[in-house]
């Protein structure tokens, strides 16, 4: 009699413990105190194959993307493309001179690159215009300056030494980063050859600390964007041998939209339009009636996502987070609340809390559960799958090569979208689908939290088991 309590508890556990086996290696991290959510089951059947605590709320830090993704498909289908725009209330006249303002009305293009601009240029060169009497005014009526809610960001505004963290506009080009392009001087002992890469002339600070050094002596640089009085500066430091090639450089800017101001007004003079009053920014819609001039659209949405998933690319998640709020001036807590709206009509979801679309802002949460939901919800979409697989990564060819571990099971059968974080806790999440030797579709996701008291936390201590297991569910099924 006394064990037949103990024997209820047992069996009552049995069905835990039948779930957990599926990730029997994973689970080892929750002996080492980090908290774990994990959940792999075949779509068709519907047949669990292993979960740990799948209903418990994590930070998935950048498997946020996949929400992302999902929403902005449900939303415009895969095809869909951003206009940006030359708008003005003037037209050229004879000789080609526009006597009013030339505004560039920023669409929400998280891809806008230099080459739209110059694009852009010489449209608005074959409309005729040769000179405007007036100023280049760049319009983030859309959004921007969107409010940091991250360290990073709200850091990045002063001063910043890589590109993830660039802030925010409608108006934003090239990722909202800077680009600097260093090479060799002629002799050693010279400083480096430092220039703007979209333009001859500078048009962005430049305070240049790197040596020429002797052939094969090695390049070591470092870069760092600091806004000072005169506006943003590269400082770029360190070394480069007389015989390297040039190396490109990327930092976030503190201004998107004076970022694009001041490359396309570089660009309106190389291609001999000048501007008289020269380039401000402002926040204020184009009116109505205003004409284009010239116009560029963008990439289709399902390759905006291909790039954004594949190298994780903060500046294009929130960007197009940002274009799903339906009233302009919005800031990333609104993009949140567009992406939580579209996560209350997927099937078996639950709860979830999403700040941004990049899952930079810690306060993110979801659960393995609801991962997989929304995986299974984009799978029963036959016009939409395509597109969205699409933009997860196989290890094997994916451009991560840190996903590069695991058997050749791991490596083939298997699309994924990784996550990571570091402050204010370690974060590694993953999800994605796999294929079952007999050709099964099925689902999963595993998110791994640290905690003030748990020791770092590296790729490899998650990959490896996560990969194991997987690789056990694909054979046996």
């Amino acid at each position: 009699m006394r064990r037949r309590p103990l024997l209820c508890v047992l069996l009552m556990l049995l069905p835990l413990f039948a779930q957990a086996s599926g990730f029997t290696r994973l689970a080892e991290l929750a002996d080492k105190g980090f908290l774990l959510g994990a959940e792999a089951r075949l779509l068709d059947s519907g047949e669990l194959l292993g979960a740990i605590e799948p209903e418990r709320q994590l930070s998935p830090a950048s498997v946020s993307k996949v929400y992302l993704a999902a929403a902005a498909l449900d939303r415009w289908g895969p095809q869909h493309r951003f206009s940006t725009r030359l708008v003005s209330l003037a037209e050229p006249d004879a000789d080609g001179v526009l006597h009013g303002d030339l505004v560039l009305d920023g669409g929400g293009d998280p891809m806008l690159t230099s080459e739209d601009l110059w694009r852009l240029t010489q449209r608005l060169h074959q409309a005729g215009v040769r000179r405007v009497e007036g100023r280049l005014v760049v319009s983030q009526w859309r959004y921007g300056p969107v409010e940091c809610i991250t360290t990073d960001r709200c850091q990045a505004h002063s001063r910043v030494a890589n590109a993830y963290s660039a802030l925010l506009s409608s108006a934003g080009v090239n990722h909202g980063s800077w680009c600097v392009s260093v090479a060799p001087a002629a002799v050693p002992g010279d400083p480096a050859r430092i220039t703007s890469c979209d333009s001859p002339a500078p048009i962005v600070g430049i305070d240049n600390r790197v040596e020429t050094q002797p052939d094969d002596s090695g390049t070591r640089l470092n870069a760092e964007r600091v806004l000072r009085d005169s506006g943003d500066v590269m400082v770029v430091s360190g070394q480069i041998s007389t015989n390297a090639r040039p190396r490109t450089i990327y930092r976030a800017s503190s201004d998107p939209a004076r970022q694009s101001a001041a490359t396309l007004l570089a660009m309106l003079e190389q291609a001999g339009i000048g501007v008289r009053d020269g380039a401000g920014v402002a926040s204020t819609e184009p009116p109505a009636e205003a004409r284009a001039l010239a116009y560029v659209e963008s990439e289709p949405l399902q390759e905006l996502l291909l790039r954004t998933l594949n190298h994780s690319n903060n500046f294009m998640a929130d960007q197009l987070a940002l274009n799903l709020v339906e009233s302009p001036r919005a800031g990333l807590v609104q993009a949140g609340g567009a992406l939580e709206a579209f996560v209350t009509g997927l099937p078996d979801h639950g709860p979830v809390t999403l700040r941004s679309g990049s899952g930079l802002t810690p306060e993110n949460r979801t659960s393995a559960a609801g991962i997989t939901a929304l995986l299974e919800s984009m799978y029963r979409r036959p016009a939409l799958f395509p597109s969205f697989v699409a933009a997860l990564q196989s290890p094997a060819n994916g451009v991560m090569r840190f996903l590069r571990r695991g058997s050749m099971t791991f490596q083939q059968h298997v699309m994924l979208k990784t996550g990571t974080l570091n402050q204010p806790v370690a974060v590694r999440a993953v999800g994605g689908y796999f294929r079952t030797r007999s050709g099964q579709w099925g689902v999963f996701a595993a998110i791994v939290n640290g905690t003030s008291n748990t020791p770092w936390l590296n790729w490899q201590q998650v990959l490896d088991p996560l990969a194991a297991d997987l690789e056990a569910m694909i054979d046996a099924h």
